[in-house]
């Protein structure tokens, strides 16, 4: 891995991503792709990876990534949150490749990691079935083998980008265990099923596999761990992500509140506005100290807490501060905040998105109480 950088090459890199995403993302480009079928902006997409390098960052230096860390990570997620930035960077940097990555499969991470950190492909992971759940107990999905390989039986009813990715990764039961496995997105056999989601800005589909050929990725049986781990990673992504968009939220509101004048006064100076404000203030510090707490653990960190354990903590610390400012920031806009041309509600979908994606919050609750042992 890379040596971290240091905090002024930090800031300078959240100044290079916030400017470019100011320039290339901003409000009228996220309305575009909320009134249409786009998952996001192809050219926004392209830009990021030729023009900044951002899919390539935390990728293996020996199939063309960056070799960065966690740490870097984090500044560009927590932009891409505060910007509510639609992009397939979830699925396809921090879901798909970390568990290319983690299968320890040489062979196909060279197929496949090159391009993803050349932005030439875009990647999903299917794991979760009915409940939503990441539990590889609850997985019904099979795989059998079939023509020399192995053949895809089963529906994951909630991927994210699912409908648009190139590659798609499907944890399947085999009768050695969950295992992992690679599907091309146009792959005979394959039904994608775009779906209407809460949050706009983040595609959702539901993936139907009749017999569809598939490539084992690692060791038949040994996806639990790559599963696992993803799944911290994700969260982790998440609370920096959600971490932005609280960040913005509060951003706006104070901003609202200087400039909006009732009764011959700004409605900051109102007690009322200023207990809001506050309140978001301080469960955006609670979360930031969180989110910096699970990078650091995903970063392996001396003195970090176990990545399970911060991760868990992050996510639910993370959402429920993201879900707080999203509505106040509402309530602060007043009469406008409700508007579909306003972004506010944007954030709000997404907030209580992010939160319900894992699973929900007594998911989590569950999930970090294992890790602590009780």
């Amino acid at each position: 891995m890379t040596e971290p950088i240091g905090q002024e090459e930090l800031d300078e890199l959240r100044t290079g991503v916030r400017d470019f995403l100011a320039a290339k993302a901003g409000e009228e480009q996220l309305h575009h792709v909320v009134d249409t079928d786009a998952a996001y902006d192809d050219a926004v997409w392209a830009q990021m990876a030729e023009q900044l390098g951002l899919m390539a960052l935390v990728l293996p230096a020996e199939h063309g990534g960056d070799g960065y860390g966690f740490a870097e990570l984090r500044v560009v997620l927590e932009e891409m949150g505060r910007a509510l930035l639609p992009s397939a960077f979830l699925s396809t940097v921090v879901m798909a490749a970390s568990a290319l990555v983690r299968s320890g499969d040489e062979e196909a991470q060279a197929a496949h990691l090159p391009s993803i950190a050349a932005g030439k492909t875009t990647a999903a992971l299917a794991v979760a079935e009915r409940s939503g759940s990441w539990a590889v107990e609850e997985i019904a999905t099979t795989a059998e083998r079939a023509d020399g390989g192995w053949a895809l039986t089963g529906t994951k009813p909630l991927v994210v980008d699912g409908a648009t990715a190139d590659l798609l990764l499907v944890a399947a039961r085999t009768p050695a265990g969950p295992s992992l496995f690679a599907v091309p997105g146009d792959t005979a056999g394959l039904t994608r099923v775009p779906l209407r989601a809460l949050d706009p800005t983040r595609k959702m589909a539901r993936l139907v596999f009749d017999g569809t050929p598939a490539l084992l990725v690692g060791r038949e049986g040994a996806a639990r761990d790559v599963v696992e781990h993803v799944l911290d990673l994700t969260a982790t992504a998440l609370a920096a992500e959600q971490v932005g968009g609280a960040r913005a939220c509060l951003e706006a509101s104070a901003a609202y509140a200087r400039e909006r004048r009732q009764f011959g006064r700004a409605i900051g100076s109102f007690q009322a506005i200023k207990h809001k404000c506050a309140d978001m203030f301080t469960r955006l510090q609670l979360a930031q100290a969180a989110a910096a707490e699970a990078a650091d653990a995903a970063g392996g960190l001396p003195g970090a807490p176990p990545l399970g354990v911060a991760a868990a903590v992050a996510h639910s610390v993370c959402s429920e501060a993201y879900v707080f400012a999203a509505a106040e920031n509402i309530q602060v806009h007043g009469g406008i905040g409700f508007t579909w041309e306003h972004p506010a509600h944007l954030y709000y979908r997404r907030a209580k998105a992010s939160q319900l994606l894992l699973g929900g919050p007594a998911v989590y609750h569950e999930r970090l109480l294992q890790r602590l042992g009780v």
